[in-house]
C-alpha cells in the first residue's frame, strides 16, 4: 500500500490505476476527476496528496462454513465443544488483530452464533463503533429476521445481510421451496426498514443489560446480493430496483488471473467450459448439492480411482470427516474407508440393481473437496504437489470464454466496455429458473427411481411457488426489460409449460 501511495500520478502507476478501478458512484472516485480537472498545480498537489492518504487496503474478512463443525478427539476421546472446527476457527478469527467482518454461511448454528458473544471485539468500543462485524449469508429474509434477532438479543448487531441466490452460484447450493432470486429481494426491500429499524432496538436493549457501550447513533446495515450475475445492466437493475447496497460477483472472476490461483490448463479448461462440462449434483461430502467443473483434474483422478477398483479419496486432510454413523470417530463420506463399508451394504439391499446402480453413483460422486480445492494455491505455492485441482464455477462460467484482466473484468462490470458475456446468454432471472426446473425434475426422477428425495408434499410446494415466481417476473418484465419484453415473456412461458409438465 505505501508503495501505491507513493507511486506519481502518472498513466500506468499503481495509485492511477488503483483509481481508475473504482465504480463511476465512488467518493474517492470523484475526488479523483476533480483533481484531474484543477490547474492550480498548489490546490492538485494538495488534492493528490488526498486521494494518496484515502487509498487504503481492503478488508481481510473471513468466512465460516456454519455446518463444518466437526468434533475434535485426542487419544480417542471427544474433546469439550469449544474445540470444534467452526468455534476454533471463530476464536482464532476473534483473538486476531484484523479490523474486518466475519462472514457466516450455510445455515443457522446457534452454538456458534453464542459463542461469538464471548469475544469484546464484536461489541462497540468506546467510540461506539465495531471492531469486528458480522455478515449473514442467508437465503431469504425470513431467515435473515430470524437470525438477526437471535444474535441482537445477545448484543451482537448483524453489519450485512448477503443474499445469495439458492442455485444459481457457484459452490454448494442450498436448494429451498422454490423460491427465487427476485421474489426474495422484493421482500427485503419491502422489509428493510424492520431489518434496521426494528433490530436496533433490541440490540440495544440487550447492549445496555450487559453493561456495553451503546452507540449514540444506529450502526448501519447493509443489504447485498449474489449469485449468477453477469452483465452491467443485471448489476444496474439490482442496485436501483431493489435498492441493494452492493452485488457480488465470483465466478467470472476465475478467468482473471491477478485475482486466482489457477494454471493455465485449467484456465483454458474454464475458457472451453460448456453447460455439459459444469455440473450441479451431489459432489460434496456434506450432502449438499454442488456445482463442480467435470474437466478439472480432481474429477479425472476420482473416475480413475473407480476405474481401477479403489474409489474414494485416501482422505488426506480429513476436514470434512463429518460422518459418524460408521463407529464413534467421524469419517469423510468422499473417503476411500467409508466407501468401503457402504459400498457392500448397499449390495445387500433388497432392492432393483438398478436402484443399487445409482445408490452407489451418488455414494461415489463425491469429490476431496476440502483437499482438491485448495489444490489451485497449494499447487502454485509448492505447498502441496500431489494436489488435483478441483473447480466449483457456478453455471454462469459458460457464457465467459476468454481469460482477461482486472481492469477489463471491473470495466465490464461497471459498463465502460463491451460486454464480456456471450450474446447467447439468458438473463440472470431466467438462467435461475431454469436451473430450479432442472433440479426439480431430477428430484421426481430420483424418487420414481427409489431413491430418497424431500417428501411429495414438498416437491408440490416447490412446483407451486416457482409459478408464483414466473408470475411475479411477468409483472417485473414492463420495468425490466423494456425492448427486450416480449423475449423475456415468451421464455417465461416456455418454462412455464415446462414446469407443468413435471408430474408432481
Amino acid at each position: 500500500v505505501k508503495k501505491l501511495q507513493a507511486s506519481g500520478f502518472e498513466k500506468g502507476s499503481d495509485i492511477t490505476r488503483y483509481l481508475e478501478l473504482l465504480p463511476p458512484e465512488s467518493m474517492i472516485k470523484k475526488q479523483y476527476f476533480d483533481m484531474l480537472r484543477t490547474e492550480d498545480p498548489k490546490k492538485k498537489f494538495e488534492q493528490q496528496e488526498q486521494l494518496r492518504f484515502l487509498a487504503a487496503p481492503g478488508s481481510i474478512d473471513v468466512n465460516i462454513m456454519t455446518k463444518l463443525n466437526r468434533p475434535r478427539f485426542r487419544h480417542g476421546e471427544e474433546l469439550p465443544s469449544q474445540y470444534s472446527d467452526a468455534l476454533s476457527a471463530l476464536r482464532g478469527y476473534a483473538q486476531s488483530s484484523l479490523d474486518s467482518s466475519i462472514v457466516f454461511s450455510a445455515g443457522f448454528n446457534q452454538s456458534l452464533y453464542g459463542y461469538i458473544s464471548t469475544f469484546d471485539d464484536f461489541f462497540p468500543d468506546a467510540n461506539g463503533r465495531l471492531k469486528k462485524r458480522i455478515i449473514l449469508k442467508v437465503s431469504d429474509y425470513r431467515s435473515a429476521l430470524i437470525q438477526g434477532k437471535f444474535l441482537a438479543k445477545r448484543g451482537l448487531w448483524v453489519s450485512e445481510y448477503r443474499i445469495e441466490s439458492a442455485l444459481n452460484c457457484g459452490g454448494h447450493a442450498f436448494a429451498n421451496d422454490g423460491f427465487l432470486t427476485g421474489p426474495i429481494l422484493e421482500e427485503f426491500k419491502k422489509n428493510r426498514t424492520e431489518l434496521s429499524d426494528g433490530l436496533y432496538d433490541t440490540y440495544e436493549r440487550a447492549l445496555k443489560s450487559l453493561g456495553k457501550v451503546v452507540p449514540t447513533e444506529k450502526l448501519p446495515v447493509r443489504v447485498t446480493a449474489q449469485g449468477g450475475i453477469g452483465t452491467h445492466e443485471e448489476h444496474q437493475f439490482l442496485l436501483q430496483h431493489y435498492r441493494l447496497d452492493a452485488t457480488g460477483w465470483a465466478t467470472p472472476f476465475l478467468l482473471v488471473p491477478e485475482v486466482v490461483n489457477i494454471d493455465d490448463e485449467h484456465l483454458e479448461k474454464l475458457c472451453l467450459a460448456t453447460e455439459a462440462d459444469v455440473k450441479l449434483n451431489t459432489f460434496s461430502p456434506l450432502g449438499i448439492s454442488f456445482w463442480n467443473l467435470l474437466t478439472s483434474a480432481s474429477e479425472h483422478v476420482r473416475l480413475a480411482r473407480i476405474q481401477a477398483g479403489a474409489p474414494g479419496s485416501p482422505c488426506p486432510k480429513g476436514f470434512l470427516m463429518c460422518n459418524n454413523k460408521l463407529s464413534d470417530v467421524p469419517y469423510c463420506p468422499a473417503s476411500r474407508d467409508y466407501l468401503k463399508v457402504k459400498l457392500p451394504e448397499i449390495e445387500k439391499l433388497d432392492v432393483s440393481d438398478q436402484q443399487k446402480d445409482l445408490m452407489k453413483q451418488e455414494l461415489m460422486n463425491k469429490a476431496c473437496i476440502c483437499h482438491d480445492l485448495a489444490g489451485s494455491a497449494t499447487l502454485k505455492y509448492g505447498i502441496d504437489k500431489k494436489a488435483t485441482m478441483a473447480i466449483c464455477c457456478g453455471p454462469n462460467i459458460v457464457n465467459f470464454s476468454k481469460v482477461v484482466s482486472l481492469e477489463e473484468m471491473v470495466n465490464h462490470i461497471y459498463g465502460r466496455m463491451a460486454s464480456l458475456a456471450g450474446n447467447k446468454r439468458p438473463h440472470m432471472f431466467i438462467k435461475e429458473l431454469m436451473i430450479h426446473i432442472d433440479y426439480l425434475q431430477n428430484e421426481v426422477r430420483k424418487s420414481l427411481n427409489g431413491l430418497l428425495v424431500r417428501p411429495q408434499a414438498k416437491l408440490h410446494e416447490v412446483k407451486a411457488n416457482l409459478f408464483k415466481s414466473i408470475e411475479y417476473y411477468q409483472s417485473l418484465s414492463e420495468e425490466l426489460f423494456h425492448e427486450k419484453k416480449d423475449n423475456f415473456l415468451a421464455l417465461l412461458n416456455q418454462l412455464s409449460q415446462e414446469l407443468s409438465a413435471i408430474p408432481v
